[in-house]
């Protein structure tokens, strides 16, 4: 089986013509990771303050509070809802839509294919109530430092304290290498 590209798998659906929006769509993707990167870089670091001051107990408010935060503020000041998703979440608001579910879906599949997590990305135009929208997801690859809060083995202590912020938690039990979720963003054609 042919391994697919980040770039191979996100023009699967653009790359269809009967949608004539090519120039509409044009630098879409481009948008959607300049957001993302920004995103993740303000949430690390974050996340990194949060741990030197106080340890993996404190960043648990970051992930609370700041993430979603630093989400809306970024759909504030561009065109895009953007947000995170997991198939295994831990906040019960950023569960996934049906489309999402899917994506996610096929990003398992594409990495017991062998695929490399970091980098997976996916886009499609989808009409949403009436209006053509622009949806993209990229998966968020389950690193070492993420196994603190996510793996199988979490302090006692920590434990407690997701217990008592998130009692639907269900993202514990990852993996390094494993898709920890996605970032997911929606831009209005």
């Amino acid at each position: 089986m042919r391994k697919m590209t980040r770039l191979s798998v996100t023009t699967l659906l653009l790359a269809v013509p009967a949608l004539g929006l090519a120039e509409t769509t044009a630098g879409a993707s481009d948008e959607a990771r300049a957001l993302i990167q920004q995103f993740a870089s303000t949430l690390q670091s974050e996340l990194v303050s949060a741990m030197k001051a106080g340890g993996p107990t404190n960043a648990v408010e970051v992930c609370q509070d700041k993430a979603p935060a630093i989400a809306r503020t970024l759909s504030q000041t561009s065109e895009w809802e953007i947000g995170r998703t997991s198939l295994k979440t831990r906040n019960p608001d950023n569960a996934p839509d049906a489309w999402e579910t899917r994506i996610l879906e096929q990003f398992e599949s594409l990495k017991a294919a062998g695929n490399e997590v970091a980098g997976m990305s996916y886009a499609a135009v989808l009409e949403n109530d009436g209006q053509k929208v622009y949806r993209y997801m990229q998966a968020i690859p389950t690193q070492e430092v993420c196994l603190t809060c996510h793996g199988s083995d979490l302090d006692p202590a920590l434990a407690q304290t997701l217990d008592e912020a998130y009692p639907e938690d269900q993202a514990r039990g990852y993996s390094a290498g494993d898709i920890r979720g996605a970032f997911t963003l929606t831009k209005p054609l």
